[in-house]
């Protein structure tokens, strides 16, 4: 398996870089969307992000990575007693352009109809992202149909699929990662509505900058592995200051000064809806912790 290239490696990028974080600290933000050019690492931050994620507890097999507390009754894996938990790496899982609604929701399971005579539901691409990350290259032109999917999922936490008369509903819980290039057209804004923070990145002005990650690109292409142990040290504090935050997270409280300050801002650039509010206060608790 080819190393991913290190999230603590990136060159410049804060901005890209604080809102993956603060995502990675309260899920619940609600995702990023990062606008952009080509090569202005907008891939290269999203899957870096994942390798530092304080891994899960989750049972080996299990299709819907069910939490160990609330197994779900209709995972084979998980509802059957005695399961054999370890700790994984955090789910990240690449939605294409060209999924189907089935890969995408999930289906039933012909295999195991045809064999065993019985109805049984195949878990899709939301099942095996719930408790991790949603990745969508080029969200801008994902087809409407998929948009529908995606929005339901996000706006309930819950993914609900009935295929010839099978009905199932699990959870997935998931962080939606966007890029796109704007030039390639707009984002509809029921779907722009559900990510939580949006950075527009560019790639750096500044000669210095620009050797830099020049430099580090072709170091870690040269190898990949050696690259990564280099940064290793620097991705373990990473991974351990993200778990700090997120303990230290329910703790956490906004003075009434910037609950205030958060609604007047809102306030003054005539936003309609609460959810930019709830986003602002969030975001400034994870930053906090």
């Amino acid at each position: 398996m080819t190393p991913i290239y290190p999230f603590a490696a990136i060159v410049g990028q804060e901005q890209l870089k604080q809102a993956l974080l603060i995502c990675a600290v309260d899920p619940t933000v609600g995702g990023v969307l990062v606008r952009g050019d080509k090569g202005s690492a907008k891939s290269t931050a999203a899957r870096g992000l994942a390798a530092v994620l304080p891994p899960i507890r989750r049972a080996a097999g299990c299709g819907y990575n069910c939490e160990p507390e609330h197994p779900l009754p209709l995972c084979p894996v998980c509802s059957g007693g005695a399961r054999a938990l370890h700790d994984g790496p955090v789910p990240f899982i690449n939605l294409p352009l060209g999924a189907t609604e089935d890969r995408v929701l999930g289906s039933l399971d012909f295999e195991k109809a045809l064999q065993g005579g019985k109805q049984a539901f195949k878990p899709g691409l939301l099942a095996g992202a719930h408790r991790g990350m949603l990745y969508i290259d080029e969200v801008n032109l994902l087809a409407d149909h998929l948009v529908d999917v995606l929005l339901d999922a996000a706006a309930m936490g819950v993914n609900t699929v009935e295929r010839e008369g099978l009905a199932v509903s699990h959870p997935a819980r998931v962080t939606l990662l966007g890029t796109m290039n704007q030039e390639e057209g707009d984002l509809r804004p029921q779907l722009l509505d559900r990510f939580g923070l949006m950075v527009d990145v560019a790639a750096p002005r500044e000669p210095g900058l620009r050797a830099e990650v020049v430099r580090r690109r072709l170091a870690f292409e040269a190898d990949p592995a050696g690259f990564a142990a280099q940064w290793q040290t620097d991705s373990e504090a990473l991974r351990e200051n993200i778990a700090a935050a997120r303990a230290l997270l329910p703790q956490t409280r906004l003075s009434d000064q910037l609950f205030h300050f958060v609604s007047e801002l809102c306030c003054e650039f005539d936003v309609t809806s609460l959810r930019a509010d709830i986003v602002l206060n969030k975001a400034a608790r994870a930053l906090a912790a």
